[in-house]
């Protein structure tokens, strides 16, 4: 199955805008603590930094493969 570009750049906007988030404000310390569970806060940091990385690398991975696809001399920009 075929990953189309334009979902896979979405898809690592979207998660790094809300990892972002989530690591530099205080929003999901706020909402953590209504709900309850604010003994987990310290753990945070062990899941988000990792998956905003991780979304990063798929956003760059999506943008070199869009250029790539799109390049001048590339087979699939002869195509068109």
């Amino acid at each position: 199955m075929a990953i189309n570009n334009r979902k896979l750049l979405r898809t690592g906007m979207i998660g790094s805008a809300i990892a972002a988030l989530c690591c530099f404000t205080p929003i999901l310390v706020v909402l953590v603590g209504v709900i309850g569970l604010s003994a987990i806060v310290p753990w945070l940091d062990y899941v988000l930094f990792p998956a905003l990385f991780a979304f990063i690398g798929i956003t760059i991975y999506a943008l070199l493969r869009r250029n790539r696809i799109c390049a001048p001399g590339s087979a699939a920009g002869d195509k068109q």
